[in-house]
């Protein structure tokens, strides 16, 4: 509390007071404020009565999210509702951390929230908030109730195809929400931030494999709004008054879903236009769609489509966990998560088919805007520095897990009752 700068009145000569002059207010000038007192006094013992009166339960007690507690790290896992967050929040809960999730469920799925929530039902494990990152007043309340240790953002809408079409809608909700999320960090002194980025901040460039110093030159407004976040946290992380640990992982294509059958991918209906190739392969194998459309067949690449790198989910969010774990302050780390192989988009159709054991259709249409012919990693770094390497490069048994889950999940995941804290 600020100093009372105020000057004092000055000292006013002893004088003896009689009970009766107190509480005498036959002077009209005097009753009002004496009265005003006795008012205020009375309430005041009322308001002390009731509290004291209450039984606990009725008290605020801080909760354990709002206070740091030794040997625990406490993750505000943004986008955790999400397919890739939800994972990532999987994981850290399976490693003892304590979680807060923080999602506006726009893209993302309160059914993946209740699957977290009955697993890890212990107080103290995970919270969930449903709040808006693009909202700078709740996104600071929410730091200031809570003691955050670290981030792990994700929140971020994620189609190619989207974004050039709503190029703003992808400016404003990727690179100007990861600045309220800094903003905020900065102002609650959270130093450690990964951040999820992605191999579209490289564009297309001119020699394979990409490693970590490859040019960016990023061709669509997704990537190009990622890139100026990745920009954003850097200029911030060079700051004498950050002395933050950062961390960026610019993964590739994702696939899969977690081993066990609690998790998987779940677009909505009407975002499935743009979403990933594997969502469209299961889609064509439910019936769902009447077959696959693939866009793009005049690539120059071996068969014609794109090539791409895909990783595992769980390989993936374990890059994630390997990052957090060795994030130093005043250090910033840069790192390419992927298998270091490319597969063409006909090689990913025929596992799909193999995978679903049904014999997809594929319709051929041209190009989509702001796609690149051929993509894929070099990940000697993070196997060097962070001791990762991609363990699910089993193309076919990657989409025959999350063909299970989809298999059982139809419709996505069920419309449970929505429990926000």
């Amino acid at each position: 509390m600020l100093p009372n700068t105020r000057g004092r009145p000055q000292q006013r000569p002893p004088r003896s007071w009689s009970f009766s002059e107190m509480v005498d207010f036959s002077d009209p000038k005097r009753r009002p404020r004496y009265l005003s007192k006795v008012i205020m006094v009375a309430l005041l013992t009322a308001m002390c009565v009731v509290m004291l009166t209450q039984p606990p339960c009725h008290r605020r007690t801080p909760s354990v999210f709002s206070v740091h507690q030794p040997g625990v790290t406490h993750v505000l896992v943004t986008g955790g509702a999400g397919y890739i967050g939800s994972h990532a929040a999987l994981r850290l809960l399976k490693d003892s951390f304590r979680v807060t999730i923080v999602d506006n469920l726009s893209r993302g799925n309160i059914g993946a929230i209740k699957v977290l929530q009955n697993l890890f039902p212990e107080p103290g494990r995970l919270q969930f908030i449903q709040a808006d990152l693009g909202d700078p007043k709740a996104v600071n309340r929410i730091f200031a109730e809570n003691a955050f240790d670290a981030v792990m953002h994700f929140a971020a809408v994620a189609y190619v195809g989207e974004s050039t079409l709503e190029p703003l809608r992808y400016y404003h909700n990727i690179t100007a929400n990861t600045l309220v999320v800094l903003e905020a960090m900065a102002t609650h002194s959270v130093k450690t931030l990964i951040y999820s980025s992605t191999c579209a901040t490289y564009g297309e460039p001119e020699k394979m494999p990409i490693t970590e110093e490859t040019p960016q030159f990023p061709i669509n407004p997704y990537g190009k709004a990622k890139k100026m976040a990745e920009d954003i946290i850097l200029d911030f992380s060079k700051s004498k008054k950050a002395d933050m640990a950062v961390m960026i992982l610019r993964y590739f294509n994702v696939i899969g879903s977690d081993p066990e059958g609690r998790l998987g991918e779940a677009p909505r209906p009407e975002l499935r236009e743009h979403g990933r190739i594997s969502g469209a392969c299961f889609d064509a194998a439910l019936g769902i769609i009447p077959g696959l459309k693939v866009k793009g067949s005049d690539y120059e690449t071996p068969d014609g489509t794109c090539v791409r790198d895909y990783i595992d989910v769980t390989d993936l969010v374990d890059a994630h966990v390997k990052a957090l774990n060795k994030a130093e302050r005043g250090r910033v780390g840069i790192y390419n998560v992927g298998t270091g192989k490319g597969r063409s988009v006909k090689e990913f159709v025929e596992a799909c088919k193999k995978a679903t054991g049904v014999d997809i259709k594929v319709d051929y249409f041209p190009r989509r805007p702001g796609d690149y012919a051929e993509v894929y990693s070099d990940p000697a770094k993070i196997n060097r520095e962070l001791n990762w390497t991609a363990q699910h490069t089993d193309l076919h048994e990657s989409l025959k897990v999350a063909w299970t889950w989809q298999k059982a999940h139809r419709s996505g995941y069920e419309p449970p009752q929505a429990m926000i804290l």
